[in-house]
C-alpha cells in the first residue's frame, strides 16, 4: 500500500464539517447492490464519523478542480492507494458464537463445564479480533452457550461508546442474543449422574421456558437484559439420551415448542421491536415458523427430503421474503469432518441447498417478490474463528455465482442483522434520510456506527467498512477460495484501519 499526496477532488459534502478524510483508491470495487465490479473508484471516508462521504470515479477525482475547497477549508486528507486490490464492503457473519471455540480443540460440554466464565470471556475477545482480521466487520452472535449474559458486556467493549473515538478492544460490530431459549429437558450440558438434570455445576447452555406465559416472560427478560435478537431453539435433539440404544432416534430433531408457544415468543419480541432467530432443521417446524413470520431460520438441514420433495422450498420462495435463511453450511461440513453423527448429514444439507438454488432461487434482496432470502452465517465457533469466510466458499462450491455470494456476505448481512427500526416504510424513509444527509456527523457521534448507520454496501452515508482482497474473485472456485480465505490484505471498520498490507494495525 502506498500513501501519496492528495489530489484535490470535487466535494459534495459541506467542507466546513470535515476534519480528516481518507481517499481510498480502489482498482476494483464490488458494488453489493448491483452485484458488479466497478474499476478505478475513489471512496472518501470521514475518519472522525466513520461514514462514507462519497464514491467517485478515479479519473474524475484526479481531474476535478472544485475540490480545492476541501484543502482550503483545512481538511486533512490522506490517500490510500489500494489499486492493486479488490475493495468490498466489510463482510458480515450472521451466525457466530464468540464464546465457543473449535470443537476440534475442546468439546462443547467441556467448554461449558471446564472453562471458567473469565476464561471464556477473554477467549471471546481474542475471537473478535481474529474475526475482524479476516475481514468481517459485523457479526450476529446467537447465544453465549452457558456464558450467561457476558455478550452484553462484550458488546460494550467492542462498540464505539458515546463521546469516544474508538472501542475498548478491536473486533466487529456486534449484535447479540444473550441466552437462547429452549424447552425443559431439551438442551445441555446433561449430567451423567442425574439424567433428569440439564445442568452441571450450575451451568446451563440456554434458558428453559415452558407454556405461553413462561415463554412471554423469558422473551421480556432477554430483551430487558439488552439482547439485540431473541434466539429460539424451535427444534433440537431432545431424545439424545437414547444414544446408547439408537443413534438415529438420539440424533433426530424434534419440535421443542407448540405453535402457541412459538407465536407468543415471536409476537412478544416483535411488539418490543426485537427480531427473532430460530434454530430449526425439522421441515414441519420450519413450515410453522414461516407461517408465524419468524425473522430468520438457522440451519434448515432438512429443507429438502424425498417424502416432501421441494414443497417447502417452493413455499418459502413464494412467501414474500419475510424470513431470511442462514444455512450454516460451514458447521455441517466441519462437524462431518470431525466425525459427528447427526440426522442432518452433510450430503443431505448439500442436496437441500442445491435444490433451493435450483428451485427457489437464493437472493439477498429486500423483502417482496419470489426467492429465498439468504444471508451468510457459518455457526462460527464450532469451527475456528477467523475462518468465517468458509460459508461463502461453500456457497460458491455448491453453485451460487460469485457476485451473489459476495452480495449475500455483505448487503445480505445488513438486511438480516439490522433492527426492526430499519424495516418497512419507516425503515426506507430512515435509510433515505441517512443517505441524503451529506454533512458528516460530529466526531462525538461516532457511536452512531453501532446501530444508527447502515453497512454492507459502499454508499454515501453508509458505514466506512471496507475490505481489500488480493486475488481473482471473479474466476474459478479455487481462486475465489484463495482470495476469501487467504487474500484479505486490508480492513477498515468505521473509518479506522485495522489491517494494512496484510498486517494488523494496533490502534
Amino acid at each position: 500500500m502506498v500513501f501519496t499526496s492528495p489530489t484535490p477532488v470535487t466535494g459534495n459534502s459541506s467542507p466546513s464539517t470535515l476534519g480528516k478524510v481518507y481517499h481510498v483508491l480502489a482498482g476494483k470495487l464490488f458494488d453489493s447492490v448491483s452485484k458488479k465490479l466497478i474499476s478505478n473508484q475513489v471512496i472518501t471516508v470521514d475518519r472522525d464519523s466513520g461514514i462514507i462521504l462519497r464514491v467517485l470515479d478515479l479519473t474524475e477525482f484526479r481531474s476535478s478542480t472544485e475540490s480545492r475547497r476541501w484543502v482550503d477549508n483545512g481538511t486533512e486528507e490522506e490517500i490510500i492507494d489500494l489499486t492493486h486490490l479488490t475493495i468490498l464492503p466489510g463482510f458480515v457473519d450472521t451466525h457466530v458464537h464468540l464464546f465457543l471455540h473449535s470443537y476440534a480443540e475442546t468439546s462443547w460440554t467441556d467448554q461449558l463445564t471446564k472453562e471458567s466464565l473469565p476464561e471464556r470471556t477473554l477467549r471471546a475477545g481474542v475471537h473478535a479480533r481474529k474475526t475482524l482480521m479476516a475481514g468481517f466487520t459485523t457479526v450476529r452472535d446467537l447465544g453465549t452457550e452457558g456464558a450467561e449474559d457476558a455478550d452484553i458486556a462484550l458488546r460494550k467493549c467492542l462498540a464505539v461508546l458515546p463521546g469516544k473515538k474508538e472501542p475498548i478492544i478491536p473486533g466487529p460490530r456486534y449484535y447479540c442474543a444473550g441466552r437462547a431459549i429452549v424447552s425443559t429437558g431439551s438442551y445441555g450440558p446433561k449430567s451423567s449422574l442425574f439424567p433428569s438434570k440439564n445442568v452441571i455445576e450450575g451451568v446451563t447452555g440456554a434458558e428453559a421456558a415452558d407454556g405461553v406465559d413462561e415463554c412471554i416472560k423469558t422473551v421480556r427478560k432477554q430483551v430487558g437484559a439488552g439482547a439485540d435478537w431473541i434466539k429460539i431453539y424451535a427444534d433440537y435433539r431432545i431424545r439424545s439420551r437414547l444414544s446408547d440404544v439408537s443413534l438415529e432416534m438420539a440424533g433426530t430433531s424434534s419440535a421443542l415448542f407448540n405453535k402457541a408457544e412459538l407465536e407468543a415468543m415471536i409476537t412478544t419480541a416483535h411488539n418490543l421491536g426485537v427480531k427473532v432467530a430460530a434454530h430449526a432443521n425439522n421441515s414441519e417446524v420450519m413450515e410453522q415458523l414461516l407461517d408465524l413470520g419468524v425473522d430468520s431460520i438457522e440451519h434448515g438441514g432438512n429443507l429438502f427430503d424425498d417424502s416432501r420433495g421441494t414443497a417447502l422450498i417452493k413455499k418459502w420462495a413464494e412467501s414474500g421474503g419475510k424470513t431470511v435463511w442462514v444455512p450454516t453450511l460451514a458447521v455441517f461440513s466441519s462437524l462431518e469432518r470431525l466425525g459427528f453423527q447427526m440426522s442432518e448429514s452433510w450430503d443431505g444439507v448439500k442436496r437441500g441447498f442445491q435444490k433451493a438454488v435450483e428451485v427457489g432461487g437464493v437472493k439477498g434482496a429486500k423483502p417482496g417478490g419470489k426467492g429465498i432470502r439468504v444471508a451468510c452465517g457459518g455457526d462460527t465457533g464450532a469451527f475456528p474463528h477467523g475462518e468465517n469466510g468458509l460459508e461463502m466458499v461453500l456457497m460458491r462450491k455448491l453453485g451460487v455465482d460469485w457476485t451473489t455470494v459476495l452480495s449475500l456476505g455483505t448487503l445480505g448481512g445488513w438486511e438480516c442483522c439490522r433492527g426492526m427500526e430499519w424495516e418497512g416504510e419507516k425503515g426506507r424513509e430512515r435509510l433515505e434520510a441517512v443517505e441524503a444527509n451529506v454533512a458528516a456527523p460530529k466526531e462525538s457521534e461516532k457511536s452512531r456506527l453501532e446501530r444508527g448507520v447502515p453497512f454492507g454496501a459502499v454508499r454515501k452515508g453508509w458505514a466506512g467498512d471496507l475490505v481489500g482482497v488480493e486475488g481473482a474473485l471473479n474466476q474459478d472456485v479455487a481462486n475465489f477460495e484463495r482470495a476469501i480465505m487467504h487474500g484479505v490484505n486490508f480492513v477498515m471498520k468505521g473509518g479506522a484501519i485495522y489491517k494494512m498490507d496484510g498486517k494488523e494495525i494496533i490502534q
